[in-house]
């Protein structure tokens, strides 16, 4: 591979001009486009974390103050309530949403007639705004118009759940939310895992005499698991960041049942006006997040090379 470097080119129009500079050139956009839109702005955000920022008759008016920020971390009673909801939230959207959509497309893989007909149904939740979605459901969990209500009056239910009202069940409520909405992308992406398997492989299974359910322990599983552990990622990653079905929702309430990360820092911005501390905040989901992905790919590799 030719070394990008003037001494061994000897000459700078050779080395941006010459026969091998097209493959730099190429990617000279996409570079351009990540310092204006990623690297700027994380350099920004940094900047904001280790300053106090205030509007004084309408400029913003920055001091520096380094790592106080860490005092006003260790000050606030609501972060540490923030980040177990959203773990709480994180762990159970992604398993139940894994496990549901990995069922559906067992399922619907299995079927013949009317396929295209169920996978659409299926999707389309993943076609609605989570603005929309969060409208939806805030009618549909209404104490006195909403549908469920009007469900378990007709039952006999005298005194149904203010679901998301109630502190012990807003969070619950916000999950149910979350995993009707998603569990169709963890259905498309396991829907493409399995068809992607080799037809053969699962014919030579039933000839050997394994039935479904060992046929999806032993050879569909391990064959998705590459699969399974992208999806679980990516589903980590948005759900982590989950903000507009919630404040549609609830808006982190009742008190703060369902104040999640992303919640408090909003509210931390737009209403508290601390933006230094607000940034100090991004940055450290950042941080995790990143942090996060590294282990998580770190981990499945160690894991599929225990498995073989």
């Amino acid at each position: 591979m030719a070394r990008f470097s003037l001494n061994n080119s000897g000459d700078l129009r050779t080395a941006l001009f010459g026969p091998g500079s097209f493959k730099y050139w190429s990617v000279a956009p996409l570079l351009v486009v990540l310092v204006i839109f990623t690297v700027l702005p994380i350099a920004q955000l940094l900047q904001m974390s280790v300053s106090e920022l205030e509007f004084i008759e309408g400029e913003l008016v920055s001091e520096f103050i380094g790592l106080r920020q860490l005092d006003n971390l260790a000050k606030d009673p609501i972060v540490g309530i923030a980040i177990k909801n959203t773990l709480v939230f994180v762990v159970a959207v992604v398993l139940i949403e894994t496990f549901t959509g990995f069922a559906l497309a067992v399922a619907i893989s299995r079927t013949t007639t009317l396929s295209i007909v169920y996978r659409s149904v299926v999707i389309i939740p993943l076609l609605i705004p989570p603005v929309a979605i969060g409208t939806m459901w805030s009618l549909i969990y209404d104490y006195n118009y909403g549908l469920i209500t009007t469900i378990l009056i007709e039952l006999g239910v005298q005194n149904p759940p203010l679901w998301t009202a109630d502190p012990d069940l807003a969070l619950i409520s916000v999950i149910i939310v979350d995993v009707w909405h998603w569990t169709s992308f963890m259905f498309l992406i396991m829907l493409a895992g399995i068809e992607s398997i080799p037809p053969s492989l699962l014919e030579a299974a039933r000839v050997d005499g394994a039935n479904e359910l060992r046929m999806i322990r032993h050879v569909i599983l391990p064959m998705m698991a590459p699969t399974i552990l992208v999806a679980m990622l990516l589903r980590t990653i948005l759900a982590f960041k989950v903000f507009d079905q919630i404040f549609v929702l609830t808006s982190g309430g009742p008190g703060t049942a369902t104040q999640v990360i992303s919640m408090h820092i909003y509210k931390v911005f737009s209403e508290q006006f601390r933006l230094g501390y607000a940034a100090f905040l991004s940055l450290m989901v950042a941080a995790f997040m990143t942090i996060f992905v590294v282990f998580y790919f770190w981990a499945s590799r160690v894991v599929r090379r225990r498995l073989g």
